[in-house]
């Protein structure tokens, strides 16, 4: 892209101070800079309202979606565990890591899954999710590959990390890493803020983006080659999540669904999780501030929550369908954060409060978009112990009880 055409670009929604300080790079920053502004996804602007804000997205009519309980399951896991390993020994299934976080909420400045939870010992979480998977490699006799999302701003230490690790056992010839892709972030006056001269503020888009960058990473041609049919995608930070376990793998394959995924029983009516459900008789999920009260109290005529299954994220989808629907445009969040930006003066400014926008995609929204969807009940005490905070609810504090329970050594 030449500078005139990024001009053009720019002009036409009002966005030309990203060119300001063009005169003063040299010509390597310039470059860079002109490359930033030709992957700019300029229709993003157009979530944000003329005063400011985020337009609100529309909803569809929502119903409640049961689920396979574990009661339901544990009657045929030993079909369900035979189907599963047959999967699994064919090559059929891979595992996605999304790692593209740092660990700032933990008080930690690196990569999430670098964090030691460990007390008497080093326990990285890393190598907790590793721990996991390795259980079903033994059961199985094969390794599973594993493609692990970093981002721009944590990839270089994550893949030093498990290199350093060795990979905590895990065989690297199945373990592939790619980048997620950025979005830039804007201030409240819809101008897309600069991090410095030269750099656009941009941050990753969203844990929705994962098939979309994978592919961009040519990964696609890796899982064709290795004849991956079905692919689990699972968050960094819930330690005693158990990944592609063969009763899990075995209930999706069985079941002829699009996807699968692992829910956990509400701890009350009011807990804040999203939960799986139909929004116009499609498989989708409700965040719990979108939830009316009477979605909230609904029950069947046992007593019984009918909206009573919130979602782990760890989900199962089918290859095949993941390239339906790699094309389409996924619903995109506009979400009001703290954003380090340069002021007009040149100077570097890191807000204390909320100044600006982030776009992201959620892997949630990858559930409506597929036509059928296995809610699958796993119980919470083995496997949920997500590590949002350093103490409280969803910390380190409360994962580390959860991985004793599990009996793990800390």
């Amino acid at each position: 892209m030449t500078y005139q055409e990024a001009l053009e670009k720019l002009s036409s929604c009002h966005q030309e101070h990203l060119l300001k300080y063009y005169d003063e790079l040299n010509e390597a920053e310039k470059q860079a800079l002109l490359s930033q502004i030709e992957k700019l996804d300029l229709s993003l602007l157009s979530l944000l309202s003329d005063e400011g804000g985020a337009r609100e997205a529309v909803r569809g009519t929502f119903a409640p979606l049961g689920a396979t309980t574990v009661e339901e399951i544990n009657e045929k896991r030993a079909f369900y565990e035979e189907e599963g390993l047959k999967a699994i020994r064919a090559g059929k299934t891979g595992a996605v890591l999304l790692a593209g976080g740092q660990g700032t909420r933990l008080g930690f400045d690196k990569p999430k899954g670098m964090f030691n939870i460990g007390v008497d010992r080093e326990l990285y979480i890393f190598e907790c999710l590793i721990n996991n998977l390795m259980d079903v490699v033994r059961e199985a006799g094969v390794y599973i590959p594993l493609y692990i999302m970093t981002s721009e701003i944590n990839n270089e230490d994550t893949v030093r990390f498990f290199t350093e690790k060795n990979f905590f056992g895990y065989d690297p010839s199945y373990v592939k890493f790619f980048i997620q892709d950025m979005a830039p972030c804007v201030g409240y006056d819809r101008k897309i803020l600069m991090e410095n001269k030269g750099k656009i503020a941009s941050s990753p888009n969203g844990n929705g983006g994962w098939y979309a960058s994978l592919k961009k990473a040519g990964l696609d041609e890796d899982l064709k080659k290795r004849g991956v049919e079905y692919l689990s995608v699972f968050a960094v930070d819930n330690v005693c999540q158990r990944i592609n376990d063969p009763a899990w793998i075995g209930a999706v394959v069985s079941s002829g669904l699009d996807c699968g995924g692992k829910v956990v029983r509400k701890a009350d009516p009011n807990e804040r999780v999203g939960v799986l459900c139909l929004e116009d008789g499609k498989p989708s999920i409700v965040e719990y501030y979108e939830m009316t009260d009477d979605m909230i109290n609904l029950k069947d005529e046992n007593g019984r929550l009918l909206y009573a299954f919130g979602v782990i994220l760890n989900y199962l989808f089918r290859v095949d369908k993941l390239e339906e629907i790699a094309g389409s445009r996924m619903m995109t969040h506009v979400v009001e954060k703290k954003i380090p930006y340069m002021d007009e003066n040149g100077n570097f400014i890191k807000p204390e409060k909320p100044n600006g926008y982030k776009f992201e995609l959620l892997v949630l929204d990858m559930i409506h978009m597929m036509d059928s969807c296995l809610s699958y009940e796993v119980i919470r005490n083995r496997e949920f112990a997500p590590v949002k905070n350093a103490t409280g609810v969803d910390s380190v504090e409360s994962a580390r009880k959860l991985l004793e329970e599990n009996g793990v050594i800390l």
